[in-house]
């Protein structure tokens, strides 16, 4: 016998729990909201940083200054779209300076071969070191954090090994014009980054393989019951993590004119965690804020920036994002718990 659904009586309205107090929806309500912070407040970030060199820093508001802060920040921007993936399935990769390194020790080996087999031998090793932490992670089942120190070490050894530790010239004019030229007056490092962002985005939004990686990462044991492909997700999701590292390595080192693996990518991990992060992307997976994180990679580099221009140290600015990455995460945690 089935049992039917019983309405609540009809009556008039009970009075609010005494012990609850009223929740208030108006603009100040929004404002106390710590999911309005982690959506909105990077862009609310970066439009006080640029009011405030509007009025107090000279010269900083010109063309040629924006060119070169995006000119700067876009390896950022490259790199944290790949951590933003690999975040987005609670992970994350530490590997992805190393990476870089990498890719870069590989550019003069095989420029005599051409260009672009020089481009593909570069990507493919970001690909490989991709491969070896989605397959640590998602087959052997360890820590991300554990897989990708490993090659944290291990990578920038193998890319100082193969560069004999030295810094190579780079001459090819086809690579250089990559980090230096540009197409109606936009470097091609920031069209290529403009690219990729508009390319993660609808990865994420549009596409069955994004919606897998948000699954994934929200609740890695209800994907595996609903038959999703929780290990190919994750290998392809480092795999993407690593190519992305791999370009940005080959721009970086286009834009420098040397292949420099003992310091290409230098704490690179650590700004596309920052990018992420203060762009509203949460820690423990489920969600990936692709416009947020390129936001929050062109805060950091405004506020670098700022404080150079200010005659401040680099220290200061290094405490400045510490503070901001603080301030995200207690965000992020107080979200979680309302």
């Amino acid at each position: 016998m089935t049992q039917a659904a019983v309405s609540p009586p009809v009556g008039p309205a009970q009075p609010a729990d005494p012990g609850k107090p009223a929740r208030s929806t108006g603009p100040l309500a929004r404002l106390r909201d710590p999911a309005w912070y982690q959506e909105y407040g990077v862009y609310v970030a970066v439009a006080v940083v640029l009011l405030f060199n509007a009025l107090f820093t000279d010269h900083f508001m010109t063309a040629d200054n924006f060119r070169t802060q995006l000119v700067q920040v876009a390896p950022i921007v490259i790199v944290a779209l790949g951590m933003a993936l690999v975040i987005g399935t609670e992970g994350v990769d530490l590997s992805v300076g190393s990476t870089m390194a990498l890719a870069a020790a590989f550019l003069p080996l095989y420029l005599g071969y051409g260009l672009v087999p020089a481009l593909v031998v570069a990507l493919l090793a970001g690909a490989v070191v991709g491969a070896v932490n989605g397959t640590l992670v998602s087959l052997i089942g360890l820590q991300p954090i554990v897989a990708t120190l490993a090659l944290f070490v291990g990578g920038r050894g193998l890319a100082l090994v193969m560069a004999d530790g030295q810094l190579k010239q780079i001459v090819n004019p086809d690579l250089l014009s990559l980090g230096t030229g540009s197409f109606l007056g936009i470097p091609f490092v920031v069209l290529i980054a403009g690219v990729l962002a508009v390319a993660v985005a609808f990865l994420v939004q549009r596409t069955t393989f994004g919606r897998q990686i948000v699954a994934v990462g929200g609740n890695r044991s209800a994907a595996a019951l609903a038959g999703l492909p929780v290990k190919r997700v994750l290998i392809g999701v480092y795999v993407l993590c690593g190519v992305l590292a791999a370009l940005a390595g080959i721009l970086a080192t286009a834009r420098l004119t040397a292949s420099d693996p003992s310091s290409l990518g230098t704490l690179m991990e650590l700004s596309a965690i920052t990018a992420v992060v203060v762009g509203g992307t949460p820690l423990n997976g489920g969600s990936i804020r692709v416009l947020g994180t390129v936001a929050g990679a062109l805060l950091m580099q405004l506020l670098r920036a700022t404080l150079v221009k200010h005659d401040l140290p680099d220290s200061t600015a290094q405490i400045a994002q510490a503070a901001i990455i603080i301030a995200a995460v207690y965000v992020a945690r107080e979200r979680r718990s309302r």
